[in-house]
């Protein structure tokens, strides 16, 4: 999640954000893990609808995104959003020390054998899983009918030079991870998670804010909060990225693609120069079918910012295409 100016909650107790459209949950036995998925609605006659999270998110965070979506959209198809494996309530079978990125491709694809078996999808995701998405639909391009890419850049190019420098930082990482340097942080009440999130989000409103901490962190035995998430995603990736791999995909995708933006520049935050929307942009023209839009007025939390706006892209571009 992107730091932007804090924004304290007010003094005033506000109650936390009620759905208007509730999810059931369950676990789905997926490779070696048991995955935690959200579902609303049921099976119908338009196609399922994935909702793919980012790093240190949850399925949950969909919520106000499917809450937006219109009553003869949503009630005509099954919408489900799982945790990624080591967050949320997608736990690791045991001490991990790592995350490959593979790792969420192969995941996906056996969990859309259980939602959808052989039923190609309407795949969405933000951030990370925008990136899992754009992969994954060029690896098994004839799963996905539409992809909706919501900030899923990418990352700056790199040299085979960089190789030696990479690999001594991840055992590095591991090292710390190993010896307790690493960790996620906790919080010592529920009102601490929310305003950690309003922190990292100035636009998130307290209701919606109260009502995401609950879900994403969970009090531990000393009743302190801690975010569902397993401490290993910090530790930075032993591979290098390649971009030529990465076109490769971009260019197998036979999906039509809609690339949502926010209006504030996450990328140019992020990377200082390093890499940025023109360069994104470039890289898009790869995709057979590829639209661009721009959410006014959000930051990299898009779905979080302007929910209905997200819908209403979601929706438009699923019912078009």
């Amino acid at each position: 999640m992107l730091q932007e100016a804090p924004s304290p909650l007010p003094s005033k107790a506000v109650d936390a954000y009620v759905p208007t459209r509730f999810a059931s949950s369950r676990q789905i036995p997926i490779r070696t893990l048991s995955y935690h998925v959200l579902s609303w609605g049921q099976p119908g006659p338009a196609v399922p609808l994935v909702l793919l999270h980012g790093w240190m998110d949850i399925g949950a965070s969909y919520q106000f995104v499917v809450d937006a979506l219109s009553a003869g959209f949503a009630d005509s198809r099954l919408i489900i959003a799982p945790d990624w494996r080591g967050f949320g309530r997608s736990r690791m079978p045991g001490p991990c020390d790592r995350h490959d990125f593979a790792d969420y491709l192969a995941d996906l694809d056996q969990l859309l054998d259980v939602v959808a078996g052989e039923q190609p999808v309407d795949l969405v995701g933000h951030s990370m899983g925008g990136n899992v998405a754009m992969m994954y639909a060029g690896a098994r391009p004839g799963r996905i009918r539409t992809l909706v890419n919501l900030e899923g850049f990418g990352l700056p190019a790199t040299r085979p030079e960089q190789a030696p420098a990479r690999y001594a930082q991840w055992m590095d990482e591991i090292r710390k991870l190993g010896s307790g340097e690493i960790t996620l942080k906790s919080y010592d009440s529920l009102h601490a998670v929310a305003q950690r999130l309003m922190k990292t989000n100035r636009r998130l409103p307290q209701d919606k804010a109260l009502w995401l901490a609950e879900r994403w962190a969970a009090p531990n035995a000393q009743g302190r909060w801690e975010i569902q998430g397993d401490a290993a995603h910090k530790v930075s990736s032993a591979q290098l990225y390649r971009l030529d791999e990465t076109l490769a995909l971009y260019r197998a995708i036979t999906a039509p693609v809609l690339a949502v933006e926010a209006s504030d520049d996450s990328m140019g935050q992020w990377w200082k120069g390093r890499y940025g929307l023109e360069q994104y942009h470039e890289r898009l023209k790869q995709v057979h079918r590829c639209q661009v839009a721009v959410v006014q007025d959000a930051a990299h939390m898009l779905h979080h910012d302007q929910p209905a706006a997200v819908a209403a892209l979601i929706e438009k571009f699923a019912t078009s295409t």
